[in-house]
């Protein structure tokens, strides 16, 4: 029995909108336990100095992770293990992990020793505060989080090489129940250390999820110094990736420094809003993302550009296409999904109303976003890997120079302005929503960018991107009015005093709202939502451990 649910688990899936379905799936899965982790912590702490601590102080592993674990990542490493021999895998992924605890392990000791200057440079109010010692500790703590999570992707490579999903997904799963854990059983006993000593579970559990894989493959990495002719090519290539990603980790650092000068509880619901939001991101935009990557860099190919072409417009449309539904319903049912998830304990009404009107801001950047991944794999299948780094830098600038600006803006003027129009108007510490704008013009602004770099590589690509957008930007606003339309029928119903009242209607707003999304894209005969309906029913039809694996190449031994 056991071995008959890990054949399933373990099963391939060849199919890019059966992956992309099978890892939203289970992506959804990680996401609600992400959103199960922020109601305890909003219960618990509400929108205060707890949890303004702990996020602040999970940005430095973030910028470790970008800048050194980033360095042998699946991302370029699935491109040269493709079509390598079990041995050369083997070699491959012996010298990158150690690479990795080497270059990476030296960092983490040297932001250990000094995380109290550098905690007072970026924070200088939250290092004076009364839980300085237990801030500190847990900002050293976390430095362990960007090794093992390194590691994770240099044996996820195998993982998506041999198009295990299932597994692959799982990992953010178990990577949450370790928070959950060490929220709700460590924290009372150790205090904000103790939530530390969950992430750390939780990420030796994402890392443990590959190694079946490892094993079934053959090749499980071993104690192996770095040779110079074999890592220099994969850190050349990784170079560009992992200070792009860098980047956006110095760009999040920086406006969440901007934040927590805001005043007390700004970090936390811009956290809180950019987690809500990334549940759309990872079930839309990181889905396709992640299922295309291995097909486009088998595509990478001169003499197979079109079908790269094929592989990236097919992916982006439905990025496009579902994210702009998604837009709509979120900015009618914000502030349903605030109190369902976060209105609880000492999340008050004013947090609420906040992170609703965060949530709707960072939306609107939700399709962008999405583009952003996608493009940036189909550069990297390419190793056309300094673009993304360009445009990043381009980015994060324009984010962080936008904050500055806004927030040197005179309060009576557009700050306050659109904080009215967000109906937030009266709520204290609205600058934040200028800094959550910032980052999502940034977004837009990156996503033109990494459009206008596809021309070079899927000629005509942008056009086919035409019709999704204008037949999603029909079907968010039919969505958006049809929930909205519910909510006002609804409204003299029962009183919204109780999470089933607030759910209920909610619910049956966004259910009302989808099907006329589906309605619309059925008459406007939208090829994306013929093709979703498709793939759910194979998806569902088929059973997976009867899905074909990815053919070998000529040089590469039969899966085992």
């Amino acid at each position: 029995m056991v071995r008959w649910i890990f054949e399933r688990i373990a099963a391939p899936v060849r199919g890019l909108h059966q992956a992309a379905y099978l890892l939203a799936a289970l992506t959804l899965a990680s996401q609600v336990l992400a959103l199960l982790r922020d109601r305890a912590f909003a219960h618990a702490f509400g929108a205060g100095q707890v949890l303004d601590l702990y996020y602040a102080a999970f940005r430095v592993p973030d910028l470790v992770f970008a800048l050194v674990s980033s360095l042998v990542s699946a991302y370029v490493l699935i491109p040269r293990i493709t079509g390598m021999d079990r041995e050369a895998v083997r070699r491959l992924l012996s010298e990158s992990a150690t690479f990795l605890f080497g270059i990476g392990g030296l960092v983490c000791v040297v932001l250990a020793v000094f995380m109290p200057q550098f905690l007072t440079f970026l924070y200088p109010s939250f290092a004076a505060s009364t839980q300085q010692s237990e801030f500190i500790l847990l900002a050293r703590m976390l430095l362990l989080q960007p090794l093992l999570l390194g590691l994770s992707g240099i044996l996820g490579s195998v993982t998506q090489v041999h198009r295990r999903f299932m597994l692959f997904a799982i990992s953010p799963v178990l990577y949450n129940l370790g928070i959950i854990m060490g929220a709700v059983f460590f924290y009372p006993v150790w205090g904000l250390p103790g939530i530390g000593a969950g992430v750390i579970i939780g990420a030796l559990a994402y890392l443990l999820v590959n190694i079946p894989v490892i094993m079934d493959a053959g090749v499980i990495p071993r104690f192996r110094l770095p040779r110079f002719a074999l890592m220099m090519p994969v850190i050349r290539d990784s170079v560009p990736r992992s200070l792009a990603l860098g980047m956006g980790s110095i760009t999040a650092l920086v406006l969440t420094a901007f934040a927590s000068r805001i005043g007390t509880g700004a970090v936390s619901v811009f956290t809180f809003a950019g987690n809500l939001q990334a549940v759309p991101l990872a079930l839309i935009g990181s889905s396709y993302a992640v299922a295309a990557f291995p097909a486009l860099s088998e595509a990478s190919a001169l003499e197979r550009r079109e079908e790269f072409t094929g592989i990236l417009s097919a992916s982006a449309r439905h990025v496009i296409l579902w994210s702009m539904v998604s837009l709509g319903l979120i900015v009618v049912l914000r502030a349903h999904i605030v109190r369902v998830i976060l209105g609880t304990g000492a999340f008050d009404w004013n947090a609420t109303r906040l992170t609703a009107a965060l949530l709707a801001v960072l939306a609107v950047g939700l399709a962008a976003q999405g583009l952003v991944l996608l493009f940036s794999r189909a550069l990297y299948a390419v190793r056309q890997s300094w673009r993304p780094l360009a445009y990043q830098i381009a980015g994060g600038v324009l984010s962080v120079l936008l904050a500055m600006f806004f927030l040197s803006m005179p309060a009576a003027g557009f700050p306050a302005t659109f904080a009215a129009f967000l109906k937030v108007g009266d709520v204290p510490g609205t600058a934040i929503l200028l800094v959550a704008l910032a980052a999502t013009l940034g977004q837009i602004f990156l996503a033109l960018l990494s459009l206008v770099a596809t021309w070079a590589i899927s000629p005509g690509l942008a056009r086919t991107l035409i019709r999704p957008l204008t037949d999603g930007g029909v079907a968010a606003l039919t969505a958006g009015a049809a929930a909205y339309g519910t909510l006002v029928i609804e409204g003299g119903i029962a009183p919204l005093t109780t999470l089933a009242a607030v759910f209920t209607e909610g619910c049956i707003a966004g259910i009302v709202g989808l099907c006329a999304a589906g309605l619309t894209l059925f008459f406007l005969e939208n090829k994306e939502f013929l093709i979703v309906a498709d793939s759910i029913s194979r998806l569902i039809r088929v059973p997976m451990n009867r899905t074909s694996a990815l053919a070998p190449s000529a040089e590469e031994p039969a899966q085992p």
